[in-house]
């Protein structure tokens, strides 16, 4: 299992209200695959920088940290590719602790 960073972007454009509900599904994909939560951090909503198209100018962005086999990621990106609420998602492997001096 490889620790991992998975930064969404999530598309809820007039329902505010359901980022709660939208992240619980997002972990939940996240154990159906075997996955193994750590740390959910939610971020506030954020303006684009470049828009592509007008009904995406802004979205709401979370962290999910994460303990998964490699194998995992692969399947967790074409479930996000299929979820509406998922705008964007970018994994990367999480990079290790260091110790203090």
């Amino acid at each position: 299992m490889k620790k991992y960073e998975g930064l969404f972007i999530l598309n809820l454009a007039g329902r505010e209200e359901g980022v709660k509900d939208a992240l619980d599904k997002i972990s939940n994909e996240i154990t159906t695959v075997g996955g193994k939560i750590e740390t959910v951090q939610k971020m506030e909503r954020k303006a684009f920088a470049r828009i592509a198209d007008k009904r995406h100018a802004s979205g709401f962005y979370a962290n999910i940290i994460f303990d998964a086999p490699p194998a995992a990621i692969a399947q967790l990106q074409t479930k996000f590719a299929l979820n509406e609420d998922v705008f964007r998602v970018l994994f990367t492997v999480a990079p290790e602790p260091k110790a203090a001096k």
